[in-house]
């Protein structure tokens, strides 16, 4: 591996050519064919359908994937798929998941899709992307994704064809005989043809039946959420797929690396980020039950799962790591070397009690899905500024702007000047980040750096530091969700005249959605009342709020906007001060600043005699920042 532990490393990696000038592979065929003959007998995927560390597994070389990843891949251009058209999936983790992915990104263009959406979200991205192929779960015990894709499928007539992955075949007698007889019926019909995936793909040739493609192409489409409407839907190329596989080859792990990652393969963290870069080493990668984080005891058995494969690099979320801090290390876990967090803040409390506890070296990175993923980490062997998000990748080159509406450049800010974060490196995709032409407009700095709507500062090392977000998202556990669709469902009910949605702290999920809602003159109505009518007219689960609050007035800007900074502030000092109060702690958050360079911090004052390091190690478990202040 490359040394990466400071700016100056980056540079040096950068100087030792151009990235058009790097030997490596132009299309995904080209990039697996590469692993295949170069590591082919190396362990490439592990998927076990249970927890259990001595369940039963299934495990594929890079030879054997590139084999079913070949025959996948003629299956579907047997289905009419050519390199413009879309082969969607709407999977559970599992081997089949993998090889559909790639096959997918071979064949034409790969579009995966969140389960947890509602049907009639999965069915608006299939229009949106025109998909021809829909792979889903056959009929399951447990799940409901066989009904939901069958109801997508009815609201979506371009699709033509369905491939059902049955999951049986992972389990051993007598649960298999049990699942077979207890799988639920499909009532939903549908005009798209049902096939078999294990049959029809055992039926195609182990040599690609058509031309690779000539080079460079857009190879999946990833789509940035699940609120009403049609959500956003990003266009990623082989290069950016590439170059992601490429840093953590580069600067991360080898062949000789076994991953675990109990991440969706929806997602651009588990896709983009772990699955291309173990194609680049011919690293392991093996994914724990079909839920991954949320499977049937993947929590308690996670330190047994390490033990068995001999674990060395573990890939995590904010919200994971905090589960397993309540867990005892039960297993030898010696072989672990690095665990990287992503897709969401790490709170520092929860970071010290992670490498305390369990002696491994924790990296958190920054990626977005418009980049194709990832942007910057913090360096394995270098300082790691906690609260920042590390260093720019190579070939990565952020700026912080500040620009027009238009995306015309006002000024560059300077060093620890906070602005707006602008990427550009080869995975963004000037001009057509979106597959839909007026969501780029004005999305580039410059017609060139990808503006990210988030707000940060590079400090005089070059580390970039995260203070908050122009767009108005709520990260809730890395799911984001737009607080417009919380907004717009209580703007329905008769008492409400306006409702500010925002992310609350949490010390598990980094954030949670409340509102804020002002009523109508005269008109009345009950928290309880209002709460009801979210849960039933807000589309999405995660986006229900699990507070909400009636003001008399909601603050509002000189045009008559609602001004969510202060409703921000009015939850850190009531989540906060309720934390604090629940501790018996003697401090208490007076107010909430916005500071310049680490955006909005809580000032807390003592009320008496207290701990300093208990209230530290209680608010440490938040992202946002806070400070003593005398009273």
């Amino acid at each position: 591996m490359t040394r990466f532990a400071t700016l100056d490393d980056v540079q040096a990696i950068v100087k030792e050519g151009a990235w058009a000038d790097r030997d490596l592979p132009q299309t995904m065929y080209q990039f697996l064919t590469r692993v295949a003959e170069k590591h082919g007998n190396h362990n490439a995927v592990s998927f076990q359908i249970t927890s259990g560390p001595t369940d039963r597994a299934e495990t594929l070389t890079w030879r054997g994937l590139h084999t079913k990843v070949v025959q996948a891949a003629n299956m579907f251009r047997g289905m009419g798929i050519g390199e413009d058209d879309v082969v969607a999936y709407m999977l559970p983790n599992s081997n089949e998941t993998v090889i559909t992915m790639l096959a997918g990104s071979i064949a034409g263009i790969v579009n995966p899709i969140n389960p947890l959406l509602d049907a009639e979200q999965i069915a608006s991205i299939l229009r949106e992307t025109g998909a021809k192929v829909l792979v889903t779960l056959k009929s399951f015990p447990k799940t409901d994704v066989a009904q939901k894709a069958a109801e997508a499928v009815a609201l979506a007539p371009n699709v033509k064809t369905v491939v059902e992955v049955d999951l049986l075949r992972y389990l051993s007698p007598p649960k298999s005989w049990i699942a077979g007889l207890i799988r639920p019926k499909n009532p939903v019909k549908h005009n798209a043809r049902v096939v078999n995936f294990t049959k029809e793909m055992s039926r195609q040739n182990t040599t690609l039946d058509f031309s690779d493609s000539e080079g460079d192409r857009v190879g999946a489409y990833f789509h940035t959420g699940g609120t009403t409407g049609m959500p956003k839907v990003a266009q990623h190329k082989y290069s950016g797929m590439i170059y992601n596989g490429w840093l953590g080859d580069t600067l991360l792990f080898d062949e000789n690396d076994t991953l675990i990652c109990p991440l969706p393969l929806f997602h651009v963290f588990a896709v983009q980020v772990v699955l291309m870069a173990v194609i680049a080493s011919g690293a392991h990668v093996v994914f724990p039950t079909p839920a991954g984080y949320r499977g049937d005891g993947v929590f308690d058995n996670f330190w047994k799962l390490i033990e068995r494969y001999k674990v060395t690099f573990v890939i995590t979320v904010p919200t994971a790591i905090a589960a397993l801090m309540q867990r005892p290390v039960d297993a030898d876990v010696s072989s672990l070397k690095t665990a990287f967090s992503g897709s969401a803040p790490l709170p520092v409390e929860l970071f010290n009690r992670f490498e305390k506890t369990t002696g491994v070296n924790l990296v958190e990175g920054y990626g977005l899905t418009e980049a194709t993923c990832l942007v910057a980490i913090n360096p394995l062997d270098g300082e790691k500024k906690i609260g920042s998000v590390g260093l720019p990748f190579p070939y990565t080159d952020v700026r912080i702007l500040d620009s027009a509406e238009d995306g015309t450049v006002k000024k560059e800010c300077g060093v620890d000047e906070v602005g707006e974060i602008c990427v550009f490196n080869p995975g963004v995709f000037p001009g057509n980040t979106y597959t839909e032409a007026p969501k780029n407009v004005g999305l580039y700095a410059d017609e060139k750096y990808l503006r990210t709507g988030d707000l940060g500062r590079l400090d005089a090392d070059g580390y970039l530091w995260i203070t908050g977000r122009a767009k108005d998202l709520i990260i809730r556990g890395g799911h984001n969700i737009d607080p417009a669709e919380i907004e717009e469902a209580l703007a329905g009910h008769p008492a409400v005249a306006f409702a500010g949605a925002i992310g609350q702290p949490d010390s598990f999920a980094g954030e949670l959605p409340c509102v804020y809602v002002e009523l109508v003159d005269g008109a009345t109505a009950t928290v309880e009342e209002l709460m009801e009518y979210a849960k039933k007219n807000v589309h999405e689960r995660a986006a229900r709020p699990k507070y909400l609050e009636i003001l008399d007035e909601l603050p509002k800007t000189a045009v008559g906007k609602v001004f969510k900074p202060d409703l921000r502030k009015r939850a850190i000092v009531r989540v906060y001060n309720d934390a604090l109060n629940k501790a018996g702690l003697a401090a208490e958050v007076i107010r909430v600043v916005d500071s310049k360079k680490r955006g909005l911090v809580a000032q807390v004052a003592k009320t008496g005699d207290v701990d300093e390091a208990s209230v530290a190690h209680l608010l440490g478990e938040y992202t946002r920042p806070w400070e003593w202040v005398e009273d």
